[in-house]
């Protein structure tokens, strides 16, 4: 995984290759980070509702989105 400080320097680049891989990468390390966040709060007891808030989406699609992952861990 490369350097997302590297990669928000990459975005701003006049190279559409280099701008659009950075781009594909920062959006491929937000939704780790997205999933990794989600599985914390639902370890700490966070509602759906409360997640859905703190993410600016429904609550139907953070579940839809979330629910199967947290629920194969156990959680």
């Amino acid at each position: 995984m490369q350097d997302a400080s590297k990669l928000a320097a990459e975005v701003a680049s006049r190279d559409p290759a280099v701008g659009l891989r950075a781009v594909a990468a920062l959006r491929r390390l937000l939704e780790q980070l997205e999933v990794l966040q989600v599985a914390n709060a639902r370890d700490r007891q966070w509602s759906w509702r409360d997640i859905a808030d703190a993410l600016g989406v429904s609550k139907q699609a953070v579940h839809k989105k979330h629910a199967g992952g947290v629920l194969r861990r156990g959680g």
